[in-house]
Parts: C-alpha cells; sequence; structure tokens
C-alpha cells in the first residue's frame, strides 16, 4: 500500500519531505507535484525503479526520462553547455521547460538516446519539488503521471491513490498543479529548436 503524504504546496513540511527522500533512496517510486503536471519519480541510480514507471505508464526503451534538476549548476553537472546556452538556461528556469542537451558521463548510459547521446533536463518552479531535491541532493529521474489509457495526466491525488495504491511507495498531495506539459527545447541544435509548446514561454524560440 501506498503511503500518502498531504505536503503544504508553499510551505512543505520539513519531517515529510524527509521521509519522501528516504523512500526514494530506498528505491521507491513516488507520486509528486511539478509546476506543470504530477509526475512519476525515482533515484537517478535505481535501475528497477525506472523499470517499474515503464511498465506502469507501458513505455518502450525509446522514451526518454527527464532528470529534474535542483537549479543550474546542478544541470551543468549532466549536461554539456556552453556559454551561450548557460545564459539562456539562467533566463528560463526554474520554470516550465524541458532542455534537450548533449549529456556527460556522470548520466547512466541506458538513459540516453541510442543515437543522440541527449538527456531532458529541468528546474522547475515548484515548492515541493524543489525540497524534495535541496534534501535529496541529486537529480529526481521523472517523466509525467500519464497512465495507458488516458488522454491528460493525472490531477486529483485521490484518484492516484485509487488507480496506484499497491504500485508506489508514495503519493504525495501537494495541491492542483496543472495539466499542461513543459515547453521543449533541442539545445543540441543552434540556434535552439522548439520541439514541443508547452506551459513555458516559447516566443524566444518561434521565427
Amino acid at each position: 500500500m501506498a503511503q500518502f503524504f498531504q505536503i503544504h504546496p508553499d510551505n512543505p513540511q520539513p519531517r515529510l519531505i524527509r521521509r519522501a527522500v528516504d523512500i526514494l533512496l530506498d528505491g521507491g517510486v513516488i507520486v509528486y507535484p511539478t509546476d506543470s503536471s504530477y509526475a512519476f519519480g525515482c533515484q537517478l541510480g535505481e535501475k528497477s525503479a525506472m523499470e517499474r514507471i515503464r511498465r506502469l505508464r507501458q513505455l518502450d526503451d525509446k522514451h526518454l526520462f527527464t532528470l529534474i534538476c535542483r537549479d543550474l549548476s546542478e544541470i551543468t553537472t549532466y549536461a554539456k553547455i556552453d556559454n551561450q546556452a548557460f545564459r539562456l538556461l539562467k533566463t528560463l528556469t526554474p520554470g516550465a521547460y524541458t532542455f534537450i542537451h548533449e549529456a556527460t558521463k556522470q548520466v547512466p548510459r541506458r538513459l540516453l538516446h541510442p543515437r543522440r547521446k541527449a538527456i531532458g533536463l529541468r528546474v522547475p518552479d515548484n515548492t515541493i519539488c524543489r525540497a524534495l531535491l535541496g534534501e535529496l541532493d541529486q537529480p529526481i529521474l521523472s517523466t509525467t503521471l500519464m497512465l495507458p489509457g488516458d488522454e491528460h495526466p493525472l490531477t486529483d491525488p485521490y484518484e492516484m491513490r485509487e488507480r496506484l495504491d499497491k504500485q508506489v511507495e508514495l503519493i504525495i498531495d501537494g495541491g492542483f498543479c496543472g495539466l499542461e506539459p513543459t515547453t521543449v527545447i533541442d539545445m543540441t541544435a543552434d540556434p535552439p529548436l522548439l520541439l514541443r509548446r508547452g506551459k513555458g514561454d516559447a516566443s524566444l524560440f518561434e521565427e
């Protein structure tokens, strides 16, 4: 049975944040809020937890997970970023953007696009998410909380508990956080290429 934490969206309870991070460190799968929608998350090095998320969402091995990072300096550990890209990311983070970058050797090979060696990264503007990242002190491996057959991500934590109760270790109720996906920018292109228009302002990348 999944644990169910009601965490305040503006003032997260430190005790519950620590317990949530302990679950991640023990190899658990959690459901947690971001600034665009709820997401599945697990620890970066937990291959078995990642495979459980794949099965829950019925994803093939070509689906790319995203590294949810605490800040821009953490992104630079996992992605190769030049000065121009750094300035752009500094302007847009935290926010509802996913950036595709060439990965560094810190990223496990199984997470990379088979041909491009690229990885998606983001820094969400969500207080609970950032509290988790601060306590964990490493990225969360993540993908949107979209279940097979659904057209939209789940938004009601009680429905999440009903549908996922025995399949994840923790569901965090952090209130409503939206349905709109992130704006996805391919930073390996020159100039950066808009791949998906979402919640983040895409005007900088439109001709």
